[in-house]
């Protein structure tokens, strides 16, 4: 019986951050080989001035083709594929700067990309960094990868969630104003990410979860004193995803949840669920900046993604750690295979 190895579609992201020479890396890395099949969505000029600027070369076992030819032979085969988009300003497009070109083409990629998952030509999407700026220059109004995938698979409510070994959490509310937290979260939406996390920790081969759901409020509300959130929302929502057999605790103390990380000792939980961004980032990417990897939970389709931006100032440079991408490859690699080990046999 032959061994599935899935095909992966990377999108490079803003052309003039560090996406490139990140896959560029990608590319040449030969433990990656060993895992998946990679399809680059980007541009080959693009990809060759890169290679030139930061001195990582370019990979000349890559296999070249335009999106609409491609053959049986580079379906089935063992090198990766670069899908090229050819356009005119990859010769000339400046480094480090916020171009409207950069959005146009970064969302191009994602949507071709997205596509060919639906299609069944790849089994799950990475997803180099954007930059929301450079998008909407291009008219593209949508602040980040989530809500344009959201929009591309028709997905109502996707849950933004980010894993490491040390830790895993997951988001209530995604990009949103702190002032609008407290009115977006609700009952349904919030047991709905609480189901969406454990399914996810299921999906990263961790059988039996436990979540840990962090308070809003100060205190967690101090019994009411510092706000109801705790009592109308987070209470009843934890109460129902016990009910229906999760394995779920909470609203725990923000200030205090993540004392263990210091001492060093075992993570009382295995996924928390926090309440919006910066509530979970923060300990998350003190433990796991080079390494974490944002997955989008609620599509139809794997989605993973480096845990950092596009880090103009230092872009085709080759000083762009990897090490993000690497794991957001891998995991999806995994995700892609457990899902095909699940599938009844024909």
């Amino acid at each position: 019986m032959s061994v599935f190895r899935p095909r992966l579609a990377v999108t490079l992201g803003d052309c003039a951050g560090v996406g490139p020479e990140t896959v560029l890396r990608a590319l040449a890395c030969e433990e990656l080989v060993r895992v998946c099949q990679l399809f680059v969505y980007g541009s080959e000029t693009l990809l060759r001035r890169v290679a030139d600027q930061s001195g990582l070369g370019f990979p000349e076992s890559l296999t070249v083709r335009p999106r609409n030819r491609l053959t049986e032979a580079e379906l089935s085969g063992e090198r990766h594929v670069l899908i090229d988009d050819p356009f005119a300003e990859a010769r000339t497009l400046v480094p480090g700067a916020v171009q409207e070109v950069c959005g146009r083409k970064a969302y191009d990629w994602i949507c071709a990309a997205v596509q060919d998952v639906q299609r069944g030509v790849t089994s799950a999407l990475v997803t180099a960094p954007i930059n929301k700026e450079a998008l909407h220059l291009a008219g593209i109004r949508f602040p980040g990868h989530t809500e344009i995938l959201a929009q591309l698979t028709q997905t109502r409510a996707p849950c933004m969630a980010f894993f490491s070994q040390g830790l895993i959490v997951s988001l209530a509310t995604i990009h949103e104003a702190l002032a609008d937290v407290p009115r977006l979260l609700s009952l349904q939406s919030l047991t709905r990410t609480i189901r969406l996390t454990e399914e996810a920790c299921r999906e990263f081969g961790i059988s039996r979860p436990r979540i840990g759901v962090l308070a809003l409020n100060p205190h967690a509300g101090e019994h009411g004193l510092f706000g109801r959130e705790e009592q109308d929302v987070l209470g009843p929502a934890i109460r129902k995803a016990t009910e229906e057999g999760l394995n779920v605790l909470g609203p725990l103390v923000p200030d205090t949840a993540f004392t263990w990380l210091l001492a060093k000792q075992p993570a009382p939980f295995d996924a928390y669920v926090a309440m919006y961004h910066d509530q979970g980032l923060i300990p998350f990417k003190m433990v796991a900046f080079d390494t974490g990897v944002n997955v989008t939970l609620g599509l139809p389709i794997i989605r993973t993604s480096p845990d950092h931006g596009t880090a103009f100032n230092i872009a085709w440079q080759a000083k762009a750690s990897p090490s993000s991408l690497f794991s957001a490859i891998t995991l999806a690699a995994r995700m892609a295979t457990r899902r095909h080990s699940a599938q009844p046999c024909p």
